[in-house]
């Protein structure tokens, strides 16, 4: 189950980060999304995940372990859609990947506008 962020109160610092922390996460999440246009987006955010993951509270550490296994596993689709795009189902892969990159940020965004911890940050799918 997903459990909100928790805010700074008077018994101590906040446990689930506070906004500049989670909008580092979102930019990583639209770095993402930009790198469908300019791909080298997409190897920038996976640095801004790897980097800030030690430091994050546990709820935005699920963010960005979903957003490096999807910059890994996206990598292995693109990857096999170029080596498979000299016959049909190789272009078809990478529009498939396209879509599947979309829904994870889109899903990832959704869970952190709700100041909640990723559900299955270990999905293959979309999470």
């Amino acid at each position: 189950m997903t459990e909100p962020f928790m805010s700074a109160g008077p018994d101590g610092p906040a446990r689930g980060g506070g906004q500049a922390e989670r909008n580092t996460v979102n930019i990583v999440y639209l770095l993402y999304l930009a790198s469908l246009v300019f791909g080298i987006t997409a190897l920038i955010g996976v640095v801004m995940a790897y980097i800030n993951r030690k430091e994050a509270p546990s709820e935005l550490a699920t963010h960005y372990d979903f957003q490096i296994r999807t910059f890994w596993i996206g990598l292995l689709y693109v990857v096999i859609g170029a080596v498979t795009s000299m016959i049909v189902i190789g272009w078809f892969l990478l529009l498939l990947w396209a879509i599947w990159l979309i829904i994870r940020c889109v899903k990832g965004m959704k869970y952190l506008s709700r100041e909640q911890a990723h559900p299955d940050p270990t999905s293959w799918l979309f999470g």
